[in-house]
């Protein structure tokens, strides 16, 4: 009796068979269980009804899991929408701080309610708090307000964004803004149009290039004909896009989950599941609407027409939405098991618009792209694991991704090398890496297929003639026949809303229902694990999904062999207009036109012309850069330690802004001319007083070394950057040196003593002996404070660097003067004040 018949459940079926009071005993504790669960099951879904009913009854209906307050309406813009902005309430044990960028989180719009952002204490809301921030959050009302559009959300989330700006005057740093999904893309269309007011922005799960990957979804326009069908689902709604039909299509992806997994997971651990159900069913039937004319263009313009990507959009009062535009730094986080915005999807407009990474250098963008490996869609913003490793790194490091030089790099997200220190708040188990990556390692995961383009390409067309057809000859009897009444029965008829509507207290056996659940509860008689029947309902419920899947992909197959089969077909793409002997592109390509190149060339030059400007902050920035790019990568710990060394020269009137100017410029030139722009150090230093030019090689050394060993080539790097460090100082005493006994000279200044400042201590081979300690300087862990690259206090009153003009230096310039060569203001002197 005693028999474990879990681990061998056709032998237990054996033995059972020879014991058939023992069979009965298991059948009938089995059959208990099932009963119970059952009615349980029942109960649980009668709540969801109840739950469904109340929700509809809201002013404000949201799934938002933190206190907040109303701060901005759009129904008070000149140009009314639905939306608004609120801000969350941080707990009283993590007060925000002033001083710190204010996160912005956007929920999209695409069939449900909003708050999903903020569903969780871990989520991208629990983070940005976590982290100290300042954090709002963008929803919107279920109705959209009549004649509203997509570009009047634009215009509303770009006057939600300058409001927080405006209330976080002393913020070190623009709002960062969150955009998941739906949102993701609108965010970037608005910060493409007002690039001025955005920090850096994370886009979630956002489908940016929709021609891109292989998810089933895109077939959809072409085998329906275009998008006639979205005009008549908004004509039958007399105006109104019922949201519940894009719920549908996600449903539909999934029909094993949609069918049998999530009332299975329920009915199977209804004991314990029922709380985490009624939340996650609390914002998946809170259906919203929009507009027939948003809809119409979000189908026409992106999911057909596929524009964003290739700079196609022009507003309504001709402004060209170029996401090249954006000044801000650009984060992607995408998933594998993503399948409504898988990565081709999220980061195929990156393909779209650059040929070659110099296009990247050209428009000064930074592009930082994270992948999970499965996690899917909802997970993105739901998952609780999610929330507690990439939202959380993500706000912890949002000041380091505004300062990463332009290019593409990737952000990966590990479990931290170091041990964890118990009541260190300092310490972090995950550590940060970013790496420098490129528009080839990006194509491959993209994958870009021009014949494939031909063919979607094929179906934007015959969508423009089908929808026109509908409008000239279909549209003026539908829209006479429908009525406000009639489309608000239809509404109710939808099968997604039945499931919620037909069973809830409302219902005459829903009272039963409810009184049978709580005598069960009182008298509940769980099975055993080790029960076989249990386990063969695990097995059945396993071929159940596995059935579902195999027509999945089998009806998957079957809509992509019947797309590429149909629109391949040359009479089909010649009455599209494209030729079988046309090696044009499908689209435009943005950053093939003679005009780019022309304004590329243009850009290049007038960069050149800053190698030999600046000073002891652009000098000790090159030498960062120069050495750390033969490891390709930095972490958390290089980041903190250059904070916790730059923190002396930190004022409380440090600009980020004109900081993250200075660092990206130099990240710039070093990408230009690497050779040429560390060569020009010593001239960067010319005028500075000696000790501060040694200080500064310190803590280089100690930034360097606190990531690890160094290699031997970044160790020949560093002895190239001391080097011409000891180069500047040796010039720099000289240049003070006949200051001291000139009896000419003003006594009122204060001088540097050159007796008393020596060259940087080199040992017997040669080496400086602050480089070979570099593989001795200690690795510090990543901290949610984490800032930014390090930061030189390069003026005598205040820490902001201010870019110089560019100039050249002259021979005169460089020879030794009788008397101490006069301050620049970029610049800082030990012991002299300006």
């Amino acid at each position: 009796m005693n028999q474990d018949t879990t681990t061998s459940p056709t032998a237990a079926w054996g033995q059972l068979l020879w014991d058939p009071l023992r069979l009965s005993a298991m059948a009938n504790e089995y059959a208990v269980d099932a009963w119970q669960r059952s009615i349980l099951y029942a109960d649980v879904r009668r709540q969801r009804g109840n739950q469904y009913q109340e929700h509809l009854q809201e002013q404000t209906p949201n799934v938002l899991d933190f206190a907040s307050e109303v701060i901005m309406s759009g129904l008070d813009l000149p140009q009314p929408v639905n939306y608004g902005l609120v801000r969350i309430l941080p707990p009283a044990d993590t007060p925000s701080d002033p001083h710190k960028r204010p996160f912005v989180v956007v929920d999209p719009r695409a069939g449900h309610g909003p708050g999903i952002g903020g569903f969780k204490p871990d989520s991208e809301v629990g983070a940005a708090l976590k982290a100290g921030h300042p954090c709002y959050f963008v929803g919107f009302l279920p109705d959209p307000v009549p004649g509203q559009t997509v570009e009047d959300v634009m215009r509303a989330e770009a006057a939600f964004v300058r409001k927080v700006g405006e209330l976080h005057p002393d913020s070190r740093g623009k709002p960062a803004v969150i955009g998941n999904c739906q949102a993701g893309w609108q965010i970037l269309m608005a910060a493409a149009v007002w690039p001025e007011l955005f920090g850096p922005i994370i886009v979630a799960g956002a489908p940016l290039s929709y021609w891109a990957g292989d998810m089933p979804m895109r077939y959809a326009g072409g085998l329906t004909g275009g998008s006639w069908l979205t005009a008549l689902t908004g004509d039958l709604g007399a105006g109104r896009f019922d949201g519940a039909w894009l719920v549908q299509n996600f449903e539909n992806l999934d029909p094993a989950n949609t069918l049998w997994s999530k009332q299975y997971n329920l009915y199977a651990k209804v004991d314990t599941e029922g709380p985490r159900h009624l939340q996650f069913e609390k914002y998946w039937g809170g259906h919203v609407f929009l507009n027939d004319v948003e809809i119409q263009y979000i189908v026409d313009n992106l999911f057909i027409g596929n524009k964003l990507s290739t700079a196609q959009l022009v507003t309504s009062d001709g402004v060209r939405i170029d996401l090249r535009n954006i000044r801000s730094p650009i984060l992607v986080f995408c998933s594998y098991g993503d399948n409504i915005t898988p990565p081709p999807q999220a980061l195929g407009w990156i393909t779209d618009l650059y040929r070659n990474d110099l296009d990247v250098l050209g428009h000064d963008q930074t592009i930082v792209y994270a992948t999970h490996d499965s996690i899917g869609h909802l997970g993105i913003f739901v998952s609780g694991s999610v929330g507690r490793k990439e939202h959380q790194e993500f706000a912890a490091n949002i000041d380091i991704i505004d300062v990463l030089p332009a290019g593409i790099h990737h952000m990966q997200i590990d479990e931290h090398p170091d041990p964890v220190q118990e009541g260190d708040p300092t310490s972090d188990v995950f550590l940060t890496r970013i790496r420098r990556s490129s528009i080839d390692e990006v194509r491959e995961i993209v994958r870009p297929d021009p014949e494939n383009d031909r063919r979607f390409a094929a179906v934007a067309r015959i969508s423009e003639v089908n929808l026109a057809c509908y409008r000239s000859f279909v549209q003026p009897w539908m829209r006479a026949l429908v009525t406000d009444q009639g489309a608000k029965w239809l509404e109710q008829l939808h099968p997604l809303r039945m499931g919620y509507e037909l069973w809830s207290d409302r219902h005459p056996l829903a009272a039963a229902v409810h009184e049978a659940a709580q005598h069960v509860r009182d008298h509940r008689q769980p099975v055993s694990e080790a029960n076989p029947f249990l386990q063969l309902q695990a097995q059945f419920s396993t071929a159940v999904e596995q059935m579902l899947d195999q027509f999945r992909d089998c009806r998957d197959q079957i809509y992509a062999q019947a797309f590429d089969t149909l629109y391949s077909l040359p009479l089909v793409q010649a009455m599209t207009g494209q030729s079988l002997h046309d090696d044009a592109p499908p689209r435009p390509r943005p950053s093939e036109t003679p005009e780019h190149r022309q304004y590329l060339a243009q850009e290049l030059t007038r960069l050149e012309a800053d190698i030999h400007s600046g000073g002891l902050a652009e000098a000790s920035i090159r030498a960062l850069f120069f050495v750390l790019a033969a490891r390709g990568e930095a972490d958390g710990r290089h980041f903190r330690h250059a904070k916790e060394l730059a923190r002396p020269h930190l004022a409380n009137d440090f600009d980020m802004q004109v900081f993250r100017h200075l660092v990206r410029r130099q990240a710039l030139l070093m990408r230009l001319d690497e050779d040429a722009t560390v060569s020009a150090i010593p001239g960067l230093l010319n005028g500075i007083a000696p000790d501060d030019i040694r200080q500064v090689a310190g803590m280089i050394v100690q930034v360097i070394g606190s990531g690890g060993v160094l290699s031997a080539q970044e160790q020949t790097r560093l002895e190239q950057v001391s080097t011409l460090f000891e180069q500047a100082e040796r010039q720099a005493q000289a240049a003070s040196a006949p200051a001291v006994i000139s009896p000419a000279t003003d006594t009122s200044a204060t001088v540097v003593d050159a007796k008393s400042t020596t060259a940087m201590p080199r040992s017997a081979s040669g080496t400086s002996a602050a480089v070979e300690d570099a593989n001795a300087a200690p690795a510090m862990p990543s901290s949610a404070s984490d800032t930014s690259a390090p930061a030189i206090n390069t003026t005598s009153k205040t820490s902001s660097p201010k870019p110089k003009a560019p100039q050249k230096k002259t021979a005169t310039q460089k020879t030794v003067s009788k008397t101490p060569a006069a301050p620049r203001t970029s610049q800082t002197r030990r012991g002299k004040g300006k």
